[in-house]
């Protein structure tokens, strides 16, 4: 018997054993200690099961168990609700607020009361409340980040002019209405001067998180509109956060007289920050310049900063939030810097408590108290004021600054958008007595359609205004005889297609066109730090075009639907190839991948072999994953599909014909022939080229005007060092599926290979 091949099992047998006999030992003796002890022994009358079963029941209602469980639902049905309003051209947080409401009482405590109850009892509420309020002062630290205090200095000449005129105008609207409803919907108690500064400031706040995403969808923000929309609503977000803080403080001091001593230290605050904080934080930040990770001790720094300005604001009077966006504020301006940081604080803020307040929210909502036709009247007043004030205020002030309709309209649009920020105010309201659940549930539903309404608004003025710039340009695009468009998620993709693009239209001189696209997840992004965003990913792309002396042009989207902006833009841009990297792993679009998450990328072919194999894609047998199944579905023009393996140049292809259908490769292969001066090998695995006198033909022509440039090849076993050798294989989609159908030894051996489909 081998000793050393056990020696570890033994060991761990004889100490379980050894051990496990000790505590038996010390358990017998300790008993003998209870003599005397007046020990009391639990009888119980009732069975096992039903003993199990009541402690089930206890541990269900255990506080830490009942707020996990809320988590999780809250966490399902928010991203749920989430997607669907992706989907439907919305942003998400409308989604995340409708489902809010879902789980409340105007909903769920409605048609399922008894879940309700369960699920959400009175009890319980305070430590929802409690994690959703911090996770608001983590979302307020990330808008407050998210604030480029440099742009704000730089362009705020004409935006703070509409910023203040959209503060203003639906502020004093918002007194005007609460003048005709302070009777019959205040509070008791509750004084007109307190009703009415929370209903103007809840008219008078622009989200700007909102605001800058779906700039960031629409592609404006490097348009002058853009930049003028997202400096206006940063001034209003500063300007609506100081005045909230100031209507916080007469509200909790009963009148502007007895509040002027917290308005002062407010002040003395906002001063000990932007002077002493702000700069002793930059020294700070400065230690982190050029590196990628922040360490934990700077962490903590920063968090400190974030608690302690949240108390401070807490105690003075004027609300933790403001504390919580004051310090975001100051953060060190690097951008860099500054996205490390939110990529820390982001996820759990966002993903996990943010979530939490948005179902608060909906469980203090009680739209079944809207119960008359009065009422609707009244909330339908309270939407047309707000929607009058911050709309129609935004787009007139703009204009009488000389910009035109269309983007006076537009700013408009954009600045009426509520959002989160509409959500927090109203919760203020409520938690300090000013507002009744009646007009709590009015101007939530004013919220949700003012936010819901941006999207709709801002295509309706599109339409209006419809330029016919895009007819010509298409007039000009069709002078161009070949029109390439390339989109890649990562610099170094992008490289390698405009490279293969390049070889695809070399010789062309003016009569082709590249793009290079990118379009990237919106969500990835913020506002302050998208032109660092662009301009590193199209760093190699612009360096490889400069080497290669090559015009092109690029073009750069954040979207929330990538798959249908890439093919739409693809349809309706006059394009004759796109070029996309197979960059997605196989396991990506089957079922196994998403319960599993995997996202490794498929660069070498010898991992698609082991694919095909049986060690992945198990619930998918497609060749391509679902990103690039949605592409080749939906696009009206040929798509070349890149599978990279160290691409460099198409110097040497080789082409497989498997049957038929397969024959349009070769007018491909003909363009890299006239523009790349390609060395083509042919092989006819069918044996059908050498029978069809139209193909012979087109490979004759080919070889009168490149002789020595085309290769028929009858081989029927092809060696691998023949497939090492070759630069790209150019195959049918089709036959593509066929090689990863028959499980092909090809596949651990082929070079870089472009697989087209023809619509």
């Amino acid at each position: 018997m081998n000793f050393g091949k056990y020696r570890n099992i033994i060991f761990y047998i004889a100490t379980i054993a050894a051990f496990s006999f000790l505590i038996y030992i010390f358990i017998i003796e300790g008993q003998t200690l209870e003599a005397g002890e007046n020990i009391i022994i639990k009888t119980n009358n009732s069975s096992t099961w039903d003993n199990f079963l009541e402690s089930f029941k206890t541990n269900l209602h255990h506080p830490l168990a009942l707020l996990l469980a809320q988590i999780v639902t809250i966490i399902l049905v928010a991203r749920l609700f989430g997607w669907i309003c992706i989907k439907i051209k919305q942003p998400s947080v409308i989604g995340e607020m409708i489902a809010g409401i879902v789980l409340g009482p105007s909903l769920l405590g409605m048609y399922f009361p008894e879940f309700s109850a369960f699920l959400f009892p009175k009890e319980s509420l305070g430590n929802l409340q409690f994690l959703s309020q911090i996770g608001l002062i983590l979302f307020m630290y990330i808008v407050g980040m998210e604030l480029d205090l440099s742009v704000l200095r730089k362009k705020a000449h004409d935006a703070v002019v509409i910023s203040h005129a959209s503060i203003i105008i639906p502020f004093a609207l918002g007194i005007g209405l609460s003048y005709f409803i302070y009777k019959e919907f205040a509070p008791d108690g509750i004084q007109f001067t307190s009703f009415a500064l929370f209903i103007a400031i809840a008219m008078s706040i622009t989200a700007f998180p909102v605001l800058a995403r779906i700039v960031q969808e629409r592609n404006l923000q490097k348009t002058k509109l853009g930049t003028v929309v997202i400096t206006c609503a940063a001034a209003d977000d500063i300007t609506a956060w100081c005045i909230l803080a100031a209507v916080i403080a007469i509200v909790k001091a009963g009148s502007f007289a007895s509040s002027i001593y917290v308005i002062l230290m407010a002040i003395g605050y906002v001063f000990f920050m932007i002077k002493i904080v702000r700069p002793f934080l930059k020294r700070i930040g400065d230690l982190q310049a050029g590196k990628n990770t922040i360490n934990k001790p700077m962490v903590a720094i920063f968090f400190l900063t974030l608690i302690l300005s949240a108390y401070t604001t807490e105690v003075i009077g004027i609300h933790a939030l403001f504390g919580a966006f004051m310090a975001g504020a100051i953060m060190p301006e690097n951008a860099k810097f500054r996205t490390l940081f939110i990529d820390k604080v982001e996820d759990v803020a966002l993903v996990l408590l943010l979530p939490l307040f948005f179902v608060f929210t909906g469980l203090r909502t009680q739209i079944g108290l809207l119960n008359d036709e009065h009422l609707w009247i009244t909330a339908g007043f309270i939407i047309l004021t707000a929607v009058v004030g911050k709309f129609a205020g935004s787009a007139l002030t703009a204009k009488f600054l000389g910009i035109n309709w269309k983007e006076s309209l537009t700013i408009g649009a954009l600045m009426n958008t509520r959002g989160l920020m509409e959500l927090i105010v109203l919760n203020i309201g409520y938690d300090l007595g000013v507002l009744s659940p009646e007009i709590f549930a009015m101007m939530v539903i004013m919220a949700l359609f003012t936010t819901f309404m941006t999207g709709p608004a801002l295509d309706f003025i599109n339409f209006i205004f419809k330029s016919k710039k895009p007819e010509e340009e298409n007039k000009n695009h069709n002078n161009a005889q070949y029109r390439v468009l390339l989109s890649f998620d990562n610099p170094e993709s992008g490289s390698t297609l405009l490279k293969l693009a390049h070889d695809f239209t070399k010789k062309m001189n003016a009569n082709k066109s590249i793009t290079a696209m990118n379009i990237a997840p919106v969500n990835e992004m913020h506002a302050y730090d998208i032109n660092d965003y662009e301009n590193e990913q199209f760093r190699n792309v612009i360096d490889t075009s400069q080497e290669l002396q090559l015009k092109i042009t690029t073009l750069f989207k954040a979207s929330t639907d990538i798959e249908s902006d890439l093919t739409n833009i693809s349809n309706k841009g006059n394009y004759d190839l796109l070029l996309i990297m197979l960059g997605k792993s196989m396991y990506e679009g089957s079922l196994l991948g998403r319960l599993l998450g995997f996202t490794t990328k498929i660069i070498n072919p010898e991992k698609l072999l082991n694919t095909v194999k049986g060690k992945g894609n198990i619930f998918n047998n497609s060749p391509f994953d679902d990103f690039t199944l949605q592409i080749l579905d939906k696009t009206n023009i040929p798509v070349g599909v890149l599978v990279e393996k160290n691409f460099t140049s198409a110097d040497k292809v080789f082409v497989p014909i498997f049957n038929l259908s397969d024959f349009y490769l070769l007018e491909y292969a003909k363009r890299l022939i006239n523009n790349n001066n390609s060395q083509i090998i042919i092989l006819d695995v069918a044996g059908q080229i050498r029978s069809n006198i139209e193909v012979k033909e087109l490979i004759r022509s080919i070889e009168q005007v490149a002789p020595n440039h085309i290769t028929l090849y009858n081989e029927k076993k092809i060696e691998k060092d023949f497939l090492t050798s070759q630069d790209l294989m150019l195959i049918s989609s089709k036959s593509w599926k066929n090689l990863i159908d028959t499980k092909s030894l090809w596949l651990s051996d082929i070079p870089s290979t472009l697989i087209i489909s023809n619509p």
